[in-house]
Formats: C-alpha cells, structure tokens, sequence
C-alpha cells in the first residue's frame, strides 16, 4: 500500500515538471529510480522542491543486511 502511494506521489510530481527542462527532469528521474530499484530500494519524496531530482527524491533500502559481522 506505502509503495503505491509513493509511486502516485512521485507520478504526480513528475506530471507537474513543466517547461524546457521537463523532459532532462524525467529522464533523470527516471534514471535515478532504476538505479535506486536494482539495489532494492524504492525513491522516496525528500520534501523538497528544486527542480533536480537528485535532491527532490532519496532511495530509500529497508531490510536490507541483518546483524553487523563479528569477529
């Protein structure tokens, strides 16, 4: 249920980068996204809104690894 509301959220502020740089703002979204999935994240609204998507969003990983390693 969070995944689809977060992907509703990212779609609707994606539909909302108008102008000339709208499509350089998709692709790396795009682009940021891919990346944040192949390590079993999922991109997540940082709160922010500069018109970058490097800033505008964070990759979010739960669950990943377990205990620290001892010696």
């Amino acid at each position: 249920m969070r995944i689809a509301l977060l992907a509703l959220a990212a779609i609707t502020l994606t539909a909302c980068a108008t102008g000339a740089g709208g499509d350089r703002y998709n692709d790396e979204l795009d682009r940021l996204s891919q990346s944040c999935q192949e390590r079993g994240g999922i991109l997540t609204p940082a709160g922010t809104q500069s018109g970058r998507p490097n800033t505008d969003y964070v990759c979010e990983i739960r669950g990943a690894g377990g205990s620290l390693p001892r010696d």
